[in-house]
């Protein structure tokens, strides 16, 4: 486990130095587009450097909002609050994570912050709702699994790095096919420069947006998965509460392409794909983690 959580602090390191140099050679191209000169280098390491800083130390907080999450309370979810009091025991975490309450009817839940000190276990009402006790626990015990091998530092990092990237490209494309620029003297060129430019970004940012979520291994889930099991002893409750999540017809509506790796189970119910792990899958398929689950009783 010692070795996971290291090669985890390596490889989110490394993530956060391509996404610096991929954002740096976004916005200087579009400097040079715009025709600004020397200074483009310039604008585009000071862009570069805030977006990655804010992207680091702000991830779980841009996370929950993308989310709508709300923080939950002792008095209205003393069942969870207590599940995960026990919980922080038998982990030996060094602190209490955060709860926070997403309303949604879908059953999922997700871990997110850049370490265990600043970590927030969030879970949907449809969860609190639709299982059990034990289940729950396996739930919540997935979650913490992450957050103690800093999954979740690596999940959030690349959930917001990605969205950025992708909004950026979007933005960017928008401005260059409808010609933002037509008032300037070298229209011609600066727009077949700008729509050129567009168009591979607009083709690669989707692309390098999954290549950044499958950085996080899918056997990161069976990692959290065998771990909940030595937190609670109890695999048939987090097998349970993987029939319930997977099985659930409802749609989360507050999940999106940048975060669905992020989620205990995928969010997205893609019929087609839930019996099958395919090579661009975010998470392994619930019956070859139950089949795990069932080697480890």
């Amino acid at each position: 486990m010692f070795e996971d959580i290291k090669k985890n602090k390596i490889k989110s390191w490394v993530i956060v130095l391509a996404f610096l140099v991929v954002i740096s050679l976004i916005i200087y191209y579009i400097c040079m587009a715009l025709d600004l000169g020397p200074i483009s280098i310039f604008i585009a390491m000071i862009f570069s450097i805030l977006t990655t800083w804010g992207s680091y130390y702000y991830s779980d907080k841009i996370v929950l909002s993308l989310n709508k999450a709300r923080p939950a309370t002792r008095e209205e979810n003393l069942k969870l609050v207590n599940i995960l009091d026990s919980l922080v025991v038998s982990s030996g975490l060094p602190c209490t994570p955060k709860l926070y309450i997403v309303e949604d009817a879908q059953p999922n839940a997700f871990a997110t912050g850049r370490n265990p000190e600043n970590s927030v276990i969030c879970v949907t009402t449809g969860l609190l709702d639709k299982l059990e006790y034990y289940e729950l626990e396996g739930v919540i015990a997935h979650e913490m699994a992450h957050i103690k091998n800093y999954d979740i530092r690596l999940s959030a990092i690349v959930s917001v790095m990605v969205g950025f990237v992708v909004m950026l490209a979007d933005w960017f494309t928008r401005i260059a096919f409808w010609g933002g620029f037509r008032d300037r003297d070298n229209e011609k060129s600066g727009n077949g420069i700008l729509m050129l430019i567009g168009l591979v970004f607009l083709i690669l940012s989707p692309i390098f947006g999954k290549l950044m979520q499958l950085a996080i291994s899918r056997k990161r889930e069976f990692l959290a998965d065998a771990t909940a099991v030595e937190f609670t002893r109890n695999p048939d409750g987090l097998i349970s509460a993987l029939v319930k999540i997977s099985g659930d017809p409802n749609e989360l509506n507050v999940a999106n392409k940048s975060t669905e790796n992020m989620y205990i189970v995928n969010p997205f119910r893609d019929k087609k794909n839930k019996k099958s792990t395919s090579l661009w899958s975010t998470h392994p398929s619930t019956e070859d983690r139950i089949e795990a689950l069932k080697n480890l009783k």
